[in-house]
């Protein structure tokens, strides 16, 4: 959202300070609304700005930016009544660089428009120095958040090779303990056994499914085999085999 400028004729920046919690994180020690209101109102006094006003969002979550705290101290400084949002760490704001981006390219990101100020991080962007820090700032997030997928993608690759389950449900012919390791089930590995015989044997997908029900061999769900039950049989791995995959 654009917003023409709005920056007061006086030397005094006037500044709604934003304050908020999640329902879980209101006792935690240094994000409680006492020690957010404490912060910003010695920042407000040490470097001459004037709160005209403190908005609160309590059990907010930093997932959205459609929180009805943060909606009123953004219209504040689109009518003019303040000059910045003061907030006492930037995470009370949001936590996500997307989100940061968009208050940046709506609000914060012009000279001539509000400031955004943070007690904890020192960023003040009514001054070139202030916007390089905040720039700085949102690429480490984005770094530090590409980095934790990377590592989590190759976690969940190792721990596939070791053959530990995963998540989601266990592929057939095996079944996940409390610790995620896999163990094989003698009857499914059966099933697996005699599905690919006869579909070796030259046998279609239907025809392999009505010779496993003849056997007794059913479907985990009980009932009918499909071609595509009969398929995920085929692809299945047998025990002994190190990687295990639906």
């Amino acid at each position: 959202m654009a917003r023409s400028s709005t920056t007061s004729t006086s030397t005094r920046t006037r500044a709604v300070a934003y304050l908020r919690v999640s329902t879980d994180k209101q006792a935690d020690f240094g994000v409680s609304l006492e020690a957010q209101r404490a912060k910003v109102q010695l920042y407000a006094e040490l470097y001459d700005v004037e709160l005209v006003e403190v908005v609160v969002d309590a059990g907010a979550s930093a997932k959205t930016l459609e929180r009805d705290g943060l909606q009123l101290a953004l219209a504040m400084l689109d009518s003019g009544k303040a000059d910045a949002l003061l907030v006492a760490k930037l995470d009370r704001l949001t936590r996500s660089v997307r989100d940061l981006g968009a208050l940046l390219d709506g609000w914060f990101g012009r000279k001539d428009g509000p400031a955004l100020l943070s007690v904890q991080e020192q960023v003040d962007t009514r001054t070139a120095g202030g916007r390089l820090v905040l720039n700085v700032l949102m690429s480490v997030a984005q770094w530090e958040r590409e980095t934790i997928g990377e590592r989590t993608a190759s976690a969940m690759a190792h721990m596939k090779s070791e053959g530990t389950y995963t998540g989601g449900r266990a592929p057939y012919g095996w079944q996940a303990d409390a610790e995620g390791q896999l163990h094989p089930v003698a009857a499914e590995q059966a099933a697996i056994v005699l599905a690919q015989q006869l579909h070796a044997e030259g046998n279609s997908l239907r025809g392999v499914g009505a010779l496993l029900t003849e056997a007794g061999h059913l479907p985990r769900s009980g009932g009918t085999w499909h071609a595509s039950s009969v398929r995920v049989v085929l692809a299945a791995r047998l025990a002994g085999v190190a990687q295990a995959a639906a």
